[in-house]
């Protein structure tokens, strides 16, 4: 087993095999770094030493994955990687911030009727879109086309209901084809349809709007601005309102993205095959594609593609929660906060040279004062990183720090998980999972919470935050406290 080196509270490395190269930082108190697995630390050497590779970071959530683990960063200057961006292509987090006061949510009923309005909108679970629920959007062929090959323009927006606004707080409103152009991505999508890759486009097209199973989620909060003049003075800029309602989104390209994402892997496989060229450490999870070649550019094609779906996807899913809030309550008023991913490749900067930044199950961290962030209502701020961490502890809004740059710009996408799914529901008592979110007076659509996905199956949460602090890589703005959770009781579908 790879061994960490320890170099400071929250910080340490894994030399490679004979120094071979730069070593994989490691972000994690003590605590953290004694929980890392033995299949972790060989996945993200292994992801280290594959072709093209500069820099692999392991964050505090890091886990088993897909050919990369969970929870880490992997930088390239010369290839394209599908593992370390995963199956659900552009999962991510979003945060409507509302106008409505704490006290409005003390009344059980009240929380009730807004569960009730919410899932009437926004349907869980496998396979399930707007057709499945009473008050839907109709997303026709043709908006899908627009949808996957535009993201959130103008026009995707207003035929949707979704506030055009919303679009400059995003971390990407719309991605692009493999040579900026967004005919690249209708040609792109006119071929894998005619070659019958996506058989079932338009019943995907429905899913826009919806959260699906797993990990995603839709959780009503309450606000809790730090109180510190800084984070205060940030928090004004993310236009968070403290002791008011707001409402974090866990979700990603669904059924659509992991057909393209599926597609790619055994695309690359084979061509792996075909040409007898060696997967790295053996492991076919971690196919690549040398950028410039056309595998590379299907890839991002497809990528981009799945990316815009994941984009239209959560800001639809923000528009029908603000308008559940309305039924419910109404007056009601909602800024979205922030969108951001934490599976994708992103072209970036990093030390000093363009590089494609592949972050699996990791989020940007990029404070104020950046050039990347210049236009953007976070220049001088930082933008808001939300981390997701249980409905019992909690989650967060952070804001980067300047010792980012030692983390390829990046943090943790969250918790990360502690146990398997099947071990955890060997594990965990149902009975006490219930009771603890009865105790806590924290709601949700569930007869009973999904015990694979119960807090305890997770890390530490507060330890997690604390190696983020601790390394210098961000700073807690505010606290998000749950209310009630919008989850799915089935077995996840991506």
């Amino acid at each position: 087993m790879y061994v960490i080196h320890k170099t400071d509270e929250a910080l340490g490395f894994i030399p490679l095999p004979d120094n071979s190269g730069k070593p994989i930082t490691v972000v994690g108190t003590d605590a953290i770094r004694d929980g890392f697995d033995e299949t972790c630390l060989n996945q993200a050497v292994n992801s280290r030493l594959a072709p093209g590779v500069t820099d692999v970071i392991l964050n505090p959530d890091g886990h088993a994955g897909y050919g990369a683990p969970i929870g880490c960063v992997m930088v390239s200057p010369t290839h394209i990687y599908p593992g370390p961006v995963g199956v659900d292509i552009k999962c991510s987090m979003s945060l409507l911030q509302l106008n409505i006061p704490a006290a409005a949510l003390v009344d059980k009923r009240s929380r009730r009727h807004l569960i009730d309005a919410i899932v009437e909108r926004t349907p869980t679970g496998a396979g399930r879109g707007q057709r499945s629920v009473k008050k839907s959007r109709h997303v026709d062929r043709e908006l899908g086309v627009l949808a996957v090959t535009e993201g959130a323009s103008v026009r995707v927006c207003e035929a949707l209901g979704i506030p055009p606004v919303w679009a400059i707080r995003c971390e990407d409103s719309q991605h692009t084809g493999h040579d900026g152009s967004h005919a690249a991505l209708m040609l792109r999508l006119e071929t894998i349809l005619a070659a019958g890759r996506i058989r079932n486009f338009s019943e995907k097209m429905q899913q826009l709007g919806s959260y699906g199973g797993g990990n995603h989620f839709g959780e009503c909060e309450i606000t809790r601005v730090i109180d510190r003049p800084s984070a205060r003075e940030v928090a004004a800029v993310f236009g968070l309102l403290d002791g008011h309602a707001s409402f974090l989104s866990h979700c990603g390209s669904r059924g659509f993205g992991n057909l393209l994402a599926q597609g790619q892997f055994k695309d690359l496989e084979h061509k792996f095959q075909l040409w007898g060229t060696p997967f790295p450490a053996g492991d076919k999870k971690l196919v690549y594609a040398p950028l410039g070649t056309a595998e590379a550019d299907a890839y991002l094609n497809d990528m981009a593609l799945g990316a815009n779906f994941a984009t239209v996807n959560h800001l639809l899913i923000n528009a029908l929660v603000l308008e559940a809030f309305q039924e419910v309550m109404p007056g009601t008023q909602g800024q979205l906060v922030y969108f951001i991913s934490h599976n994708i490749a992103r072209e970036e900067i990093i030390d000093g040279k363009k590089a494609w930044v592949h972050r699996k199950g990791a989020t940007r961290a990029i404070p104020g004062g950046h050039f990347a962030l210049a236009g953007t209502p976070f220049a001088n701020s930082g933008h808001p990183i939300l981390l997701p961490g249980n409905p019992r502890d909690g989650s967060v809004v952070m804001v980067a720090q300047g010792g980012a740059e030692r983390s390829a710009w990046s943090v943790n996408h969250g918790a990360g998980r502690a146990m398997g799914r099947k071990h955890a529901a060997r594990t965990l008592d149902q009975a006490a999972v219930d009771a603890e979110f009865d105790v806590a007076d924290i709601l949700t659509n569930c007869r009973k919470y999904p015990i694979d996905e119960a807090p305890d199956a997770y890390k530490s949460f507060p330890e997690v935050l604390r190696s983020v602090e601790s390394a210098g890589l961000a700073t807690t703005v505010a606290k998000l406290q749950a209310r009630f959770v919008i989850k799915d009781e089935t077995a996840p579908d991506d």
